[in-house]
């Protein structure tokens, strides 16, 4: 089976991340000034967050990053909860069981535990770690000052990274904790000239028809550019990747899951479609986000009539609005096929 294209081709280097120019260069800058702050990593999805966090660690600590370096999902804790903590080893000594139902401590309790004993653990051969979580957005306001106060107690020996995608669901006191930096998809250049240089490292055909139909698609979102150009060259074989190649490419991106989802919706089983809605988020690990938009593709290219499907993307575009205020995914989107099944 072939290696992951997002991940083969994902940067090791700050001078490698293609865009975001401003923010990397201050990051950079930060990184040889052995005076670096909590960081605040904000923007869409896909982006370069992660990457540019990753990449930082390895600029400060070399190839042995990780061993001063702790990485944590946010919405697998709080998303997920004890089904996920149970599967990470990393905890299993701090919750002494692999049955979540055994565990009596909440997830608040335990992610405070957590990130309070790997804030507490001295670096190696340095003056400070990193702390980097993930998806900030998805902790609750009692975990955000419960994680401030940690800040603010290992500040000398412990650096924080944030990311999210919604600055506007961190509480003051912490945005204000760190150095705030903005991430943006890419423009179509880079993209198309980061594209190609994959395009010829893999001996891949592809035309500029297919070239100009990956850059619409992907829409400066790089990850989902070379997502879509493995699949299509898979499909393709040593065929040329045109168009329709990666058109059809794009409908092979979308999960099994939201077909059967959409159908549960269309045949008014909430149940079912709660049961989908699970796996996507749980299994899948996909974010709302994520799921609303391969929903509004199957939605938009269904059989169904025109007012029907208007009123489909009309919901769709609300429950997109009221993720941005909510840090509860599993509600909106239960929400909206609950409005769907009426």
């Amino acid at each position: 089976m072939k290696d992951l294209w997002t991940v083969k081709y994902r940067p090791k280097s700050l001078e490698d991340i293609v865009g975001n120019e401003q923010s990397v260069d201050m990051v950079e800058k930060l990184s040889r000034s052995n005076n670096l702050p909590h960081l605040v990593f904000h923007g869409p999805e896909n982006t370069g967050k992660s990457s540019t966090a990753f990449a930082l660690a390895r600029e400060i600590y070399g190839d042995d990053y990780e061993r001063n370096l702790a990485y944590f999902n946010a919405s697998d804790f709080f998303e997920q909860g004890k089904n996920y903590l149970v599967r990470d080893k990393r905890f299993t000594r701090i919750i002494g069981t692999d049955d979540p139902k055994k565990i009596d401590k909440s997830v608040i309790s335990i992610f405070k535990e957590i990130i309070n004993e790997y804030a507490g653990m001295a670096p190696v051969d340095s003056d400070f770690k990193i702390i980097f979580i993930d998806n900030a957005e998805s902790l609750n306001p009692d975990s955000q000052h419960a994680l401030r106060r940690i800040m603010e107690k290992y500040t000398a020996t412990c650096r924080f990274i944030l990311s999210t995608s919604q600055p506007s669901k961190l509480i003051n006191p912490l945005r204000s904790r760190g150095l705030q930096l903005f991430f943006t998809h890419v423009s179509d250049d880079k993209l198309a000239k980061f594209i190609l240089g994959i395009v010829e490292a893999e001996a891949i055909r592809i035309n500029n028809d297919g070239i100009d139909a990956l850059i619409y698609h992907s829409k400066g979102n790089i990850a989902r550019a070379v997502n879509t150009l493995q699949i299509a060259s898979i499909q393709t074989g040593n065929e040329d990747i045109g168009a329709q190649q990666i058109y059809e490419a794009t409908l092979r991106e979308q999960s099994e899951n939201i077909i059967k989802l959409f159908e549960a919706i269309i045949s008014k089983d909430l149940l079912e479609a709660r049961k989908f809605i699970d796996n996507l988020i749980l299994e899948e690990g996909l974010s709302g986000r994520e799921i609303l938009l391969q929903l509004h593709k199957v939605a938009t290219s269904s059989n169904e009539p025109e007012d029907t499907v208007a009123m489909w993307t009309t919901r769709i575009a609300d429950t997109d609005f009221y993720l941005t205020e909510s840090a509860n995914e599993r509600i909106q989107l239960e929400s909206l096929a609950a409005v769907f099944c009426k």
